[in-house]
């Protein structure tokens, strides 16, 4: 059995590999990755629009891996409308990428979920094998970990260099151009952020379960023994 300090060790790693699941599935199904500020560029090049009736032309976008929406501003008020980016929007994004990301989480779910189990059975019982044991929930964390670190670099890479934000504001508009102004990203992406962070921690906290802390010794005191004791 292993000892308490171990138990508790093992017990709060399982907590944060369940929490990291969680924190990937809440990321996964919130539209609130990245946010924008967009200029329709044509409708401000038609009237010419200077500086303070710029305004007039600037809308808002937000989107996440699967959804999304946007505010246009052509100088006619703003447009609400709301998209999905499968099936048909990805056709025009960087459908490997965007998929890729996708499955880079999903796998990093399963990652932790195994993880998950394996701190519990370490919090019950020493395995037998190697596998199953610290050296196992290690493999696990560091695999999930790098998996969504995986997720994280190729979602900046899509937003940074195959411009995300431009391409799906510009979906089916055969009318106005859209220029993005300002693009941020948002909760949803932080909290992957977070969980690949946890995975972290864990690896620490494993690492912490290993150390063979030195027992304090008390010292027992001697019996002095009399001739008054011997007699009763």
């Amino acid at each position: 059995m292993p000892g308490c300090f171990k138990k508790t060790l093992f017990a709060l790693a399982s907590l944060i590999s369940f929490g990291s699941s969680i924190l990937i599935v809440v990321a996964m199904g919130t539209p609130k990755w990245m946010t924008g500020k967009i200029l329709c560029k044509t409708g401000a090049d038609l009237v010419n629009a200077t500086d303070p009736e710029l305004v007039k032309f600037i809308g808002e976008i937000y989107y996440g891996l699967f959804r999304g929406g946007k505010i246009r501003q052509c100088g006619l008020g703003g447009r609400r409308s709301k998209f999905t980016i499968f099936p048909h929007m990805v056709k025009k994004l960087n459908t490997g990428l965007h998929v890729m990301i996708v499955m880079f989480l999903c796998v990093a779910i399963f990652l932790s979920l195994i993880s998950f189990g394996f701190c519990i059975l370490n919090a019950i019982k020493v395995p037998y094998q190697a596998i199953k044991g610290p050296a196992g929930v290690c493999l696990w964390n560091f695999l999930a970990g790098g998996f969504l670190v995986l997720a994280i670099t190729s979602f900046m890479a899509a937003v940074k260099l195959h411009h995300l934000t431009e391409r799906i504001a510009n979906f089916q508009e055969n009318v106005f151009q859209f220029v993005i102004l300002e693009e941020q990203f948002e909760n949803c992406f932080w909290l992957c952020v977070a969980s690949a962070t946890a995975h972290a921690v864990n690896l620490l906290l494993i690492a912490i379960s290993g150390i063979n802390f030195p027992k304090i010794k008390t010292k027992t005191e001697e019996a002095n023994v009399t001739a008054e004791d011997i007699m009763y």
